[in-house]
């Protein structure tokens, strides 16, 4: 008799990213196994880890696949192998997946709909090494059109190349292949279009050719028999037709937000820091009731800010924000974010991956434009009070960038002398902020001997007496002595506040 190892992962109910406005944020499943077709029965079931980029997860993909498009229209050449397509002549001009990602692109702050199914059995059939999955999607009003199955990963698939042959029924064509690599993180399948209900049971088959492959491939879409994750997400993607859409969530901008915040700023590997670790001032609210002058303040401050979600993951979906902005404050804000608009796109060019963070700073920008024609609702006034904050921070960064690099370019000058002088530090900070998630907080180096550097009349004193002959006193030190604060958005359940983490950018050294 064939053996059988089966895992049932009961995934989350009916979502729609159009209508509810979410970013695809996956609760935790319920995980069951199923003894009467494992091969022991006290083996462990494999558990679903939700990716800490939950609140993002399928916001992500949509903006991966606007990204794997060129000008074009046709798949970009470094985007095949991150969806598991095996050559450019591998994708028929008509095909619904290339159509889909067209949408996507076309429809810069929504996405196509999606439907999360509600369990998924997996068995594997030792004997031949083919694999069968089976998804059981809820019930939708809405006609299927351009279905595309998108068995999803939170991270690429870092294994060997394999050619993965997919069967059903209910797949157009009916067999598919896929090949996988090392850089490969979506696997996507087209589906035959629905007009009337939607098939509630997908069952599709997968296998490989290679039997030393076999395994590997158990392993990615199924998990191992003990003790692994099972890290694939499938989900069902649609195009609505000429459905109206909702307007654009929070949910989808905070998202934006992040991904164009890691895109434009550095990655230091130093160890993250805890902002809790940090002495703070008394936090202020950012809403409707927040005075002009706090409001005025903060969009003409020049500190570094970073945005923080204290309440978790989740808040990304439940968190709203509004600001009521007088006539003439939002007029100021309306042209200092297209002014900072403006000067940063500049700023991007001369940087990597222009393109794509351009692409991404339109996005956000669509979002917060204000209208002509009517006053601008509260939600557009909060988005672009944090766009521009975002942009002055980004700003900020650039300039520090661009100086380095004029430093280490400029092979006239001589040499740089040890004295005591202001240098580029940035730190690495806590994992779960919207972003930034580094702070540029520099520190002093160099030599604090005489002519001494911005030093007080102590340490000038104390060198003298040094000098002559009593080294047994510690000698002046080349330390920070004018500091900058940091300004925190924290974002939660109970609405926007700013907290100000005081004396954390060293603005100006001396020697002390």
């Amino acid at each position: 008799m064939k053996s059988l190892l089966s895992v049932i992962c009961i995934f989350t109910s009916y979502f729609h990213l159009g209508s509810t406005g979410t970013s695809g944020g996956l609760q935790p499943p319920h995980v069951e196994h199923n003894s009467a077709y494992s091969k022991t029965s006290s083996a462990n079931p494999p558990s679903h880890h939700v990716p800490q980029n939950a609140p993002c997860f399928v916001s992500d993909i949509f903006a991966m696949l606007r990204e794997a498009l060129g000008t074009d229209g046709d798949l970009r050449n470094n985007s095949l192998a991150q969806f598991a397509v095996c050559g450019v002549s591998d994708i028929p001009s008509d095909s619904l997946f290339l159509e889909l990602a067209k949408e996507t692109s076309r429809d810069q702050t929504h996405g196509p709909d999606v439907l999360h199914p509600t369990g998924v059995l997996m068995s594997a059939e030792e004997e031949t090494g083919v694999l069968t999955l089976t998804f059981d999607l809820p019930q939708s009003p809405l006609p299927l059109l351009n279905p595309v199955l998108l068995l999803a990963f939170e991270h690429p698939l870092r294994g060997p190349n394999m050619d993965v042959t997919f069967t059903s029924q209910l797949l157009d064509p009916n067999t598919q292949t896929v090949c996988i690599s090392a850089e490969t993180q979506y696997i996507p399948l087209t589906g035959k279009a629905s007009e009337g209900n939607v098939h509630q049971k997908w069952k599709i088959s997968a296998e490989t050719k290679s039997p030393d492959m076999k395994q590997t491939l158990k392993e990615i879409l199924i998990g191992e028999e003990s003790g692994s994750n099972i890290s694939m997400y499938p989900l069902l993607l649609f195009s609505r037709g000429t459905e109206t859409r909702s307007p654009a969530s929070h949910g989808s901008f905070l998202c934006e937000l992040r991904r164009f915040l890691a895109d434009v700023l550095p990655r230091p590997d130093s160890p993250p820091i805890s902002l809790d670790s940090l002495h703070s001032l008394p936090p202020l609210t950012i809403g409707p009731s927040s005075s002009e002058s706090l409001l005025a303040g903060l969009m003409n401050s020049s500190a570094p800010t970073v945005f923080s979600f204290s309440g978790g993951p989740s808040m990304f979906q439940v968190h709203r924000g509004e600001l009521a902005l007088p006539p003439a404050l939002l007029e100021e804000l309306s042209q200092r974010l297209e002014q900072m608009a403006t000067h940063t796109m500049e700023a991007m060019k001369e940087e990597e991956g222009a393109d794509r963070a351009t692409r991404s700073l339109d996005r956000l920008h669509s979002l917060c434009v204000f209208p002509k024609a009517e006053p601008a609702a509260g939600e557009r006034q909060y988005r672009a009070f944090l766009l521009l904050k975002a942009l002055q921070t980004v700003a900020r960064s650039y300039e520090v960038q661009r100086a380095l690099r004029a430093t280490r370019a400029d092979h006239d000058r001589p040499p740089r002398s040890n004295v005591c002088s202001l240098r580029s530090l940035t730190v690495s900070l806590e994992r779960y902020l919207v972003g930034p998630n580094t702070a540029a907080i520099n520190n002093c180096h160099g030599a604090c001997a005489f002519p001494m550097l911005n030093g007080n009349n102590h340490a000038v004193l104390l060198n003298s007496h040094i000098e002559g002959g009593n080294v047994g006193e510690r000698a002046p030190c080349c330390v920070p002595v004018a500091y900058e604060g940091l300004e925190v958005v924290d974002l939660n359940e109970h609405g926007t506040y700013l907290t100000i983490k005081p004396d954390m950018v060293a603005k100006e050294c001396g020697c002390r």
